[in-house]
């Protein structure tokens, strides 16, 4: 019983000093502040909206208010989905993309039935007690920090031999006290003692309200409705299809043009020397040793074709591993390239595939674009069983999605199988490129 309980003090006391409890820190006073702001925004254009359409003058521009506040909230729910992801470890998918209708009266009339974007204001609605609670375990924390210094704040500052001073004032948020005065340093230990309580108060409070405010993005800020998730199984479906049937014309271009017309070649060079051989005079050694040349030099082309062809579709490295497969693709970099891999346990073969060639674009990508002098590449699999792989370089940044680069290829390759593709590339660099895919398909 004593060591269950003594386990158990060490759990409460000890709970300040873990990396979970920094990160929960760190996420209450983010994602209070943005809590704040989005409640603010949203309130201040939701309100004016309405009450400016109410007047029969004032209905288009109300009516735009409205919609702006509908797409700000879609922003600010991708914004505390980030945050949640990056501080706390938590994935949330997000709805469905808002899919605007044609003219200027069918997309007003999507945008004011968007679900997400509706449940987005909910949520900065609601958020606003949250990020008191979150911003208040912030506030305890600073204080409990402070007050844990007194000690030696005294013996370095206020210690008697340097005069009369004033008392020093320890302040204790509610409900753990108010205002201290402390007049001798044994006075120090009760402030300090408060502080630490503080401290351990916020740890605990900043995991509770962290996870109090997971459950409303999840429910808030995801696909909750089983209509939203089939829009979006379609969509994926449909990027699948497109992206087998580009797959197929693909290969069918690479053997039509490489290895069917070097078969070709061949086949004729082979004819030619067989009529060369069949002249009823004597045949001309020479001319049918280069034909026989040429027939060896487009068979070994076409084998040299056929090889990078079934290299791409599926590459033979990877039958040891996702580790030593991308390593290999290291070495041949053009930039010096790292790979760091904890993979356990292995992912399905089409998701080995699909990072394989992830990590092979966003190499490419960096070699053509980014000047760089070094790239990492960084996988590893998570408890949430997804795979993670970044890939990042010291260039001179401003990768976009929208330009082209190959990057939308690859949102569009991995949301196939529900996976994920984040970019962050500000002017000047780096450039960090994160996919997460799933273990199973």
């Amino acid at each position: 019983m004593e060591e269950e309980i003594r386990r158990v003090a060490g759990i409460i006391l000890g709970a300040p000093l873990t990396r979970r409890t920094r990160r929960e820190l760190l996420y209450s006073g983010f994602g209070g502040l943005a809590g704040v702001a989005g409640f603010c925004l949203t309130l201040v254009l939701l309100t004016t909206g309405l009450t400016v359409s109410v007047s029969v003058i004032g209905t288009v521009i109300g009516l735009l208010l409205i919609t702006v506040a509908l797409r700000v909230s879609r922003r600010l729910g991708s914004l505390h989905r980030r945050l949640l992801r990056r501080l706390l470890g938590h994935q949330v998918e997000a709805p469905p993309r808002f899919q605007p209708g044609s003219g200027v009266l069918g997309r007003l009339d999507r945008r004011l039935r968007d679900r997400a974007a509706w449940r987005g204001v909910w949520y900065s609605l609601i958020k606003l007690p949250v990020a008191a609670v979150q911003l208040y375990a912030i506030v305890l924390t600073v204080f409990g920090l402070v007050d844990l210094t007194y000690p030696v704040d005294w013996l370095l500052f206020h210690n008697s031999s340097r005069g009369n001073l004033s008392p020093l004032a320890a302040v204790v948020p509610a409900p753990f006290g108010g205002r201290l005065e402390i007049y001798s340093w044994p006075g120090t230990f009760p402030a300090a003692i408060a502080g630490a309580a503080c401290v351990v108060a916020a740890a605990w409070l900043a995991r509770g309200i962290s996870a109090a405010d997971h459950a409303l993005v999840r429910n808030l800020l995801g696909p909750s409705s089983m209509a939203e998730r089939v829009s979006e199984l379609e969509r994926t479906r449909t990027l699948a299809v497109e992206d087998s049937a580009a797959a197929l014309r693909r290969v069918e271009r690479d053997l039509h043009d490489g290895a069917q017309m070097r078969l070709a070649a061949l086949a004729m060079n082979l004819g030619m020397a067989r009529e060369k051989l069949d002249d009823d005079g004597r045949p001309d050694n020479a001319t049918v040793r280069e034909l026989i040349d040429a027939a060896h030099r487009n068979a070994v082309d076409a084998l040299a074709d056929l090889r990078d062809l079934a290299r791409g579709i599926h590459p033979p490295v990877l039958d040891s591993g996702l580790a030593s497969a991308l390593a290999t693709l290291a070495t041949s970099s053009a930039i010096p390239a790292s790979v760091i891999a904890d993979i356990d346990p292995r992912p399905e073969p089409a998701i080995e595939t699909i990072a394989y060639f992830c990590a092979a674009e966003l190499i490419a990508n960096a070699t053509k674009h980014s000047y760089a002098n070094q790239i990492k590449i960084k996988i590893y699999t998570e408890r949430r069983r997804v795979l993670r792989l970044e890939v990042s370089d010291d260039g001179i940044g401003g990768a976009d999605a929208a330009r082209g680069s190959g990057l939308a290829g690859l949102a569009q390759r991995v949301s196939t199988v529900d996976g994920r593709i984040d970019v962050v590339s500000p002017a000047g660099g780096p450039t960090i490129v994160t996919v997460e895919l799933p273990l199973r398909a």
